[in-house]
């Protein structure tokens, strides 16, 4: 049996069209898939939380493929992230749980991922938003790339719950033009040039 009893599942996309620019002729696409879920853990300290990471792998497995379809697929996908808020009556290494469980699920399904998956995390009340930071899939420091989603619902987390999140962007920021690292130009390989 899962330790994850999902209360909500979030699926937003968000089209960005310009900002105060002009129109771009590709539009970025923004998705974010998150599950609200009971805390196995809440109000009590355990030294093991292996059960948990096990089925946040598995519950992974089921948010990327439907953040895929939202955003058209694995081969349009250029930047992503994850990120994590614990209910007050949890601790932050719950929502750690989340780098190895979401990130590796992620990677997996990007043909072209190297770059680390950037985290964010918190312990905080329902309503809380959390910026979730998103960079280039093949190479961290590929500049254009380096953005935010917002991550949050007005219920949730509620003090026994967690809230883990993906996020994923078909491209970088619509108007970038601060030069440096152009994704067209990553050539090392190594997840960072």
């Amino acid at each position: 049996m899962s330790t994850i009893n999902i209360r909500k599942k979030l699926l937003n996309v968000e089209t960005i069209y310009h900002e105060g620019g002009p129109t771009a002729a590709r539009p970025v696409k923004q998705g974010m898939a998150a599950i609200v879920f009971r805390n196995p853990y809440a109000g009590r300290y355990v030294e093991d939380l292996s059960e948990l990471s096990r089925d946040a792998k598995e519950a992974a497995k089921e948010m990327v493929p439907e953040l895929l379809d939202a955003l058209g697929g694995p081969d349009r996908i250029e930047a992503y992230g994850k990120g994590a808020i614990v209910g007050v009556n949890g601790e932050l290494e719950h929502g750690a749980i989340w780098h190895e469980a979401g990130g590796w699920v992620m990677r997996a399904a990007l043909p072209k991922a190297k770059s680390i998956v950037p985290a964010a995390k918190t312990v905080a009340s329902a309503g809380t938003r959390l910026l979730i930071p998103l960079h280039n899939i093949e190479a961290c420091y590929v500049r254009s790339h380096f953005s935010t989603m917002e991550v949050g619902l007005v219920d949730g987390p509620r003090p026994d719950e967690i809230l883990y999140a993906l996020v994923m962007s078909t491209g970088g920021r619509i108007h970038e033009r601060l030069g440096g690292l152009r994704q067209e130009d990553v050539s090392v390989g190594d997840g960072q040039r």
